[in-house]
């Protein structure tokens, strides 16, 4: 498969969450110009990330909304449930966990995971924090195949070391660290800290 430059995916996935958009209002067919004015893009750009994947929409018709949010729903994988592990019951991963939008999208978070005693036990949503003990067996039996690590920047190597090991191929990590991972893994980090440090410099350099 040729290789796509990770813009263009965040972009499909911008595309595909527009077409929903237009999809609840009531549209059916939608141009590369009205994708490209809410995506912040040109029309030339819209039908170059789409034409990586393929062929699609009727020139002067524009694109079918039905079908091309279900088209980019399988390029991005997300036509299917993923499952998902969270590493860190703390506030981060307390919120991530009651994101709705990552059931929406076919991630569901099957295990919790934590070493601090008190938090071990409790009831998500129905998905009982597990302790940081059981984490390596469970991934295993389970199948997890994502991992979203929240834990202090200090324990997150150590977990994604085991977490690899246990033969996860994809982690998201929040912890504010540089993480080491084998090049068959697939690593996105979110660093908040960085993402305000870059407002900041927006704002102090108007």
């Amino acid at each position: 498969m040729k290789k796509i430059s990770e813009s263009a995916v965040r972009r499909l996935a911008l595309y595909q969450r527009f077409l929903q958009e237009a999809a609840s209002s009531g549209v059916d067919t939608i141009s590369s110009g009205e994708l490209a004015e809410r995506g912040g893009t040109t029309s030339a750009q819209v039908r170059k990330d789409l034409s990586l994947f393929g062929s699609f929409g009727k020139r002067g018709l524009g694109y079918d909304v039905p079908e091309l949010t279900r088209q980019i729903r399988e390029i991005l994988g997300i036509d299917r449930t993923w499952r998902v592990a969270l590493v860190g019951a703390g506030k981060i991963g307390s919120a991530l966990f009651s994101y709705r939008d990552f059931q929406q999208r076919g991630f569901r978070i099957r295990a919790v995971f934590d070493s601090d005693p008190a938090k071990v036990g409790q009831d998500w949503g129905g998905v009982a924090v597990s302790a940081d003990a059981e984490m390596d067996a469970m991934l295993r039996a389970e199948g997890i195949e994502i991992v979203i690590v929240a834990v202090p920047a200090e324990a997150a190597q150590a977990v994604v070391d085991r977490v690899v090991k246990a033969g996860v191929q994809a982690v998201l990590n929040f912890a504010p660290v540089r993480l080491r991972v084998p090049r068959t893994v697939t690593l996105r980090n979110v660093d908040l800290t960085l993402e305000l440090e870059g407002l900041s410099f927006a704002l102090t350099s108007r």
